[in-house]
């Protein structure tokens, strides 16, 4: 059996592979993000942004199926990378240096098995209707699937928004180490620009973080609630 090229299994053609599948699933973390937050504008805008992504069809299900493949491609390599790693070092260090290594990259495999598993839990919740089915039988006025009820009755349980938040504490730590070390592996940083790139990390992380965070927030303060009765029950 032939295997990859070479140039993908040295420690650089790794870190390539963790840009590049990087870069496509933070543009579905934005995209994600953007199409949620329309909660806020209500009911009619949610559902027909819901029902024009299902009218895709089989192109919205090739690029889940796309993103997957991305994802998965993402941990098995930063798996990969972190054992290379563990073997590489013949003892322990003798002095700890957190300069050289953040707390956030010490921590990276372990908060992406964090997200991982969010994502997962995710999914069940409100796109397979797993944990909870009967989201999937809410109608609106139209017919159309209730994607607004379902997020908000969704975040009306308490233990879900605060699981929900934290995820996101987690991914945007993960963010914020992710995207300088992009910045580092496609070459665009230096010592002078370095202390900018990661402030431009920082500010990125803190506002994914806020719109992710203020829909549970807006839902748990009644800022954001069902004002009809869906059919479909809840």
């Amino acid at each position: 059996m032939s295997k990859a090229p070479g140039f993908l299994q040295t420690s650089v053609g790794k870190k390539y592979i963790m840009a590049i599948t990087g870069i496509l699933l933070f543009g579905f973390v934005i995209a994600h993000m953007l199409g949620n937050l329309q909660v806020f504008s209500g009911p009619e805008k949610l559902n027909s942004y819901a029902k024009f992504l299902k009218d895709l069809g089989p192109v919205l299900w090739a690029a889940r199926l796309f993103l997957l493949g991305a994802f998965v491609l993402h941990v098995v390599t930063a798996i990969r990378i972190s054992t290379e790693n563990k073997k590489a070092r013949t003892q322990g260090y003798q002095v700890f240096n957190t300069k050289v290594a953040s707390y956030a990259s010490r921590t990276m495999i372990y908060s992406g098995i964090i997200v991982l598993s969010f994502l997962i839990y995710h999914l069940l919740h409100f796109t397979l209707g797993v944990t909870n089915p009967d989201f999937m039988e809410l109608k609106d006025a139209q017919g159309r699937h209730d994607v607004y009820t379902m997020v908000v009755t969704g975040f009306k349980s308490l233990p879900v928004s605060i699981a929900y938040i934290v995820s996101m504490i987690v991914l945007c730590f993960h963010l914020n180490h992710g995207l300088f070390s992009l910045f580092q592996t496609l070459g665009v940083n230096s010592p002078q620009s370095d202390p900018l790139l990661k402030k431009v990390s920082l500010v990125i992380s803190l506002l994914i973080f806020v719109g992710n965070t203020s829909m549970p927030v807006a839902v748990l303060m009644d800022v954001v609630k069902v004002t009809a009765i869906p059919s479909g029950g809840l």
